[in-house]
């Protein structure tokens, strides 16, 4: 099956490899998987599959400009508000979130953002696949792996009510705060 390419796969890319240009990261749909060096969380075990995520994400009425290389490079150089991971991490490893802009976005600031990105590149590695249809394996791997870091469609993970109730107490402590510069 697929999944083995995420799960063992031959070769983890790290940020500095990925972030690079030009990018080794095929500008194609498909599937990626996370692994860590360092686990973000004492309950989850390092170095194996953590987490897995697709793009383009499946949109009936339209056509994604997403690939694999623009969400890679996203989620080890973005911020919380555009990428589900960097939130998930950040909030695991009890980074303050905060409201920025006009309010409606929340990320972890300049400082906390960077703090991430430091982390992720030490610690956070990846693998693709290509599919032209990743919704439908993201899916099925969600079903049939233990991906603790995956909230959509995962309720039925242990972990899946530690980190939504996490991830909710984050937000409204973000509420509570004043905006962030």
């Amino acid at each position: 099956m697929e999944a083995t390419a995420l799960v063992n796969p031959d070769r983890l890319w790290s940020a500095q490899e990925i972030l690079v240009r030009p990018s080794p990261v095929p500008a194609a749909a498909g599937v990626y998987g996370w692994h860590f060096e360092q686990s973000p969380h004492p309950d989850l075990e390092a170095g194996q599959l953590l987490y897995v995520g697709i793009a383009p994400r499946y949109m009936a009425n339209r056509t994604s400009a997403q690939n694999l290389r623009k969400r890679l490079r996203n989620h080890y150089r973005g911020n919380a508000a555009g990428s589900t991971l960097r939130l998930t991490l950040g909030c695991l490893l009890g980074l303050e979130l905060r409201r920025v802009g006009s309010g409606k976005k929340t990320t972890f600031g300049k400082a906390g953002e960077a703090a991430l990105s430091h982390w992720m590149a030490e610690n956070a590695r990846v693998c693709w696949i290509e599919d032209d249809e990743p919704w439908v394996l993201e899916s099925q791997l969600i079903s049939q792996l233990d991906l603790p870091l995956n909230l959509d469609q995962n309720r039925h993970n242990a972990f899946h009510g530690h980190l939504k109730e996490l991830r909710a107490q984050a937000r409204r402590r973000a509420r509570e705060l004043p905006i962030s510069a």
